[in-house]
C-alpha cells in the first residue's frame, strides 16, 4: 500500500503521437510517448485523456534488436512524469539492467487520477486504466519498439499499488505478460487496509462530506488518507449505474460500516483472487512476489500469502522478503526481480549498516 500520507513516489486507437528523444546517460536514453487515449476520453473524473509515457531505452537496443519489454506502474501518487522530469538515475538503471541482468526496455506508466491513482483498474467512477495500459500504451510504445515474438516479450511489474496493478494485469490479460514482479504488492486487504479504514479519520467522515468532495469539480481533499481511501472506493466500489463518478462509500449516513461494500473491496484484492481462483495466472507466467520484511503496512504478509496459494500451480514462481520498510530500495529490488525472471544470478539485498 502506498497511501498519500506516505507518497515515494481496448483497442489502440491514437490519433496524436509523438517520440521526444533526451540526451543519453552512459549510453541509455529516453523517449518520450505521448498521445491521446481513447480509453481515458471522457472519463467520469475528467482527468486529461493526453498523457506522457517514459521509455527508457539500453545502448544494445540497436540495428533493429527485439529487446524485451518491462511495463512499470509506480505506487500512488507517482508516475512517468516524475521519471520524465528526472531521468538521469532511471537511465543509468535501465543500463545497469542491460550490462548486469539482460538488455530489456522499461516502460515507465502514469495512472494517476483526481484522487491520485486509478489502482490501474477499468472503473465506471474512474476510467479505463487498464485498457489504456494493456491495449494503447503497449501498441503505442511497440509499433516503434517491437518486443520479441517468443520468449520473454513483455514483464509487467510494480511497487506497491503499482505491484498490485501488476498482479491484477497478469491475471486478466494472461496472453499479454510472460512475468510479474510485484514489489510490497497491496494485497490481504484484511490486514493492510481495514484497519486504516477504521481509524476516526476515515471512519468519522459524515457521508454527505463525501458526496461533497466526491461531486464534480471538486479538488481533491488536503488530506492524504482520506484522499486515498477515496482513491480506492472509485476503483473497487463504482457506484452501479453511475456515470459520474460517484462510488460507495464504506460507511452510511449513520456511521455504519457497510459489509457489503467491503466485500467488493476484498473482491478486488489480489489474495482474494488466487483464493477463489489457484489458476488465475496463467501457469507459464513466472510470478516473483516481494514484500519488506519490516513493511508497516504489512504488504509482505500478503505477497507471503499469495505465494503460498498460487506456487504450486505455476511454472516459475517465487517470494522473497528483503529487510527494509514498505519503499526501501525500490530500485534495488526492481533489478533483483528482474535478475529473477531472467536467470540471472541474484544477490540478496543485505540490510543497511
Amino acid at each position: 500500500m502506498n497511501p498519500p500520507v506516505r507518497w515515494h513516489l481496448r483497442t489502440a486507437v491514437a490519433l496524436l503521437a509523438a517520440f521526444v528523444v533526451f540526451d543519453a546517460l552512459a549510453d541509455a536514453k529516453l523517449e518520450v510517448v505521448t498521445f491521446n487515449s481513447r480509453a481515458l476520453e471522457g472519463n467520469p473524473l475528467h482527468d486529461p485523456a493526453k498523457r506522457s509515457v517514459a521509455v527508457f531505452i539500453p545502448a544494445q537496443a540497436t540495428n533493429g534488436a527485439r529487446l524485451p519489454m518491462v511495463y512499470y506502474l509506480p505506487g500512488f501518487g507517482n508516475s512517468s512524469e516524475r521519471f520524465i522530469s528526472s531521468p538521469a538515475a532511471w537511465q543509468k538503471f535501465t543500463q545497469t539492467l542491460a550490462d548486469e541482468v539482460a538488455p530489456m526496455l522499461l516502460v515507465v506508466v502514469d495512472g494517476r487520477n483526481r484522487w491520485g491513482g486509478s489502482q490501474y483498474l477499468n472503473s465506471p467512477a474512474q476510467g479505463r486504466y487498464e485498457d489504456y495500459i494493456c491495449d494503447e500504451i503497449v501498441a503505442q510504445v511497440e509499433a516503434k519498439h517491437p518486443a520479441p515474438t517468443q520468449g520473454m516479450r513483455r514483464i509487467i511489474a510494480g511497487h506497491s499499488s503499482g505491484g498490485f496493478g501488476a498482479l491484477r494485469l497478469a491475471m486478466a490479460r494472461t496472453n499479454l505478460f510472460d512475468a510479474v514482479v510485484a514489489l510490497s504488492p497491496d494485497s490481504a486487504f484484511n490486514i493492510s487496509h481495514l484497519p486504516p479504514a477504521k481509524e476516526p479519520g476515515i471512519a468519522g467522515m459524515k457521508l454527505a462530506e463525501i458526496e461533497r468532495l466526491a461531486g464534480p469539480g471538486d479538488a481533491a481533499p488536503k488530506d492524504g488518507e482520506l484522499n486515498y481511501h477515496l482513491a480506492l472506493s472509485a476503483a473497487y466500489a463504482p457506484r452501479l449505474g453511475s456515470t459520474n463518478g460517484a462510488f460507495e462509500w464504506l460507511y452510511d449516513a449513520d456511521g455504519k460500516f457497510r459489509d457489503e461494500v467491503w466485500q467488493r473491496w476484498l473482491a478486488n484484492d489480489p489474495l482474494t483472487l488466487v483464493e477463489k481462483n489457484p489458476h488465475a495466472f496463467a501457469r507459464r507466467v513466472a510470478v516473483y512476489l516481494e514484500g519488506a520484511a519490516q513493511d508497516q503496512f504489512y504488504a509482505n504478509l500478503g505477497a507471503r500469502k499469495i505465494f503460498e496459494v498460487v506456487n504450486a500451480n505455476l511454472s516459475r514462481c517465487v517470494f522473497y522478503e528483503p529487510p527494509g520498510k514498505h519503499s526501501d530500495r525500490v530500485p534495488e529490488r526492481l533489478q533483483r526481480g528482474l535478475a529473477w525472471v531472467f536467470n540471472s544470478p541474484l544477490n540478496d539485498i543485505k540490510p543497511k549498516e
